[in-house]
């Protein structure tokens, strides 16, 4: 069960609120919209109080801590733009990573207006195009001085801020609200400034030792690839020779079963060619003239098969089994079949 401790009875607290007066009783009443406690006991007790409640609605749950990038781009700084503060980031950044764009936020890091102008001042941080973090950042001072960091108004708009934030508040003795609502907390600006801007030297090594691991790397690749190529390219050669000799034994027979079928084909062929030339010779007009047989043509090249068709003084072209002969018709003898 939660009991509340602020404020109590006797406590001096300074009210911000309105005043009406109700006309029935005459009466004076206070509509109080916020409570300063005074003294360390109420100050001490209100902000217990409020760190109970917003632990209890999770704003200070580690898990809700975001990553504070490695190497930003740009970081925005609210504080104050004449305190030691800004001078103290500045110069770190300078030494650390001049290359970081910077962009100053001026608020009010003391006094009754510091937790509003810090709460728009991280809202507007939000909206820059490219921020990437946020360093919320106040020099050295008194407890009571710092008090503005203890403001739910400033613990909220740290949790709202969509950019991580880190504070650098300066005091050591123990930790604001606001720090336990940052995504990292550190004691003073300069240890802020350590924290966000990455050490160009270091970074250079670092650059330098991860080439050196980068070229081992490829190197070792290289050469474990280089003997996988070896390997693979003799592996390669065997099976393509291999497959070579086996091809080749098998176009060596199936070129002589070629062969054999090709040159049966040529005889079967000769065979017939040597029949059917037979045959033909057979049947050759020349083959008769072989028998002592002869071809009479006429003066127009027609056959002459009957003698009653020629008459004396016509001429005849005959033709032998080895030559031919040119004769002229004396007489004609028609034989009876």
């Amino acid at each position: 069960m939660n009991v509340i401790s602020w404020p109590r009875d006797g406590d001096e607290v300074i009210v911000a609120g309105s005043v009406d007066v109700y006309a029935k009783t005459g009466s004076y009443q206070l509509y109080a919209t916020r409570l300063t406690p005074l003294g360390v006991g109420a100050q001490q007790r209100a902000r217990e109080e409020l760190r109970r409640m917003l632990g209890n609605e999770g704003l200070f749950d580690p898990r809700h801590k975001r990553p504070i990038p490695k190497y930003p781009s740009k970081i925005a700084v609210i504080t104050s733009p004449t305190g030691a503060a800004v001078k103290d980031i500045l110069e770190v950044s300078s030494k650390r990573a001049p290359f970081i764009d910077i962009v100053i936020i001026p608020a009010a890091v003391q006094g009754i207006d510091a937790p509003a102008q810090v709460a728009q001042a991280l809202a507007l941080a939000g909206k820059i195009p490219g921020a990437e973090c946020v360093i919320l950042a106040r020099g050295g001072g008194a407890r009571d001085d710092l008090s503005p960091f203890d403001d739910e108004r400033i613990v909220r708009a740290v949790r709202s801020c969509p950019l991580p934030v880190v504070t650098g508040v300066g005091h050591q003795i123990d930790n604001s609200l606001a720090d336990f609502a940052a995504d990292v907390a550190l004691p003073t600006p300069s240890a802020a400034a350590e924290r966000v801007f990455p050490d160009k030297n270091k970074t250079l090594l670092f650059l330098s030792a991860s080439g050196d691991n980068i070229r081992s790397r490829v190197k070792n690749a290289l050469f474990r690839n280089r003997v996988l190529l070896r390997q693979t390219s003799e592996k390669l050669e065997r099976s393509m020779s291999t497959v070579l000799n086996e091809n080749e034994r098998y176009l060596r027979e199936k070129s002589l079963e070629l062969t054999q079928r090709i040159n049966a084909v040529i005889e079967r062929n000769e065979l017939f060619l040597h029949k059917a030339a037979a045959a033909l010779d057979a049947m050759s007009p020349l083959a008769v003239l072989g028998r002592g047989f002869s071809i009479c043509k006429d003066e127009q090249g027609r056959a002459v098969m009957d003698a009653s068709s020629l008459a004396p003084g016509n001429k005849l072209f005959i033709r032998f089994h080895i030559g031919s002969a040119e004769a002229e018709v004396s007489r004609t003898e028609t034989f009876l079949r």
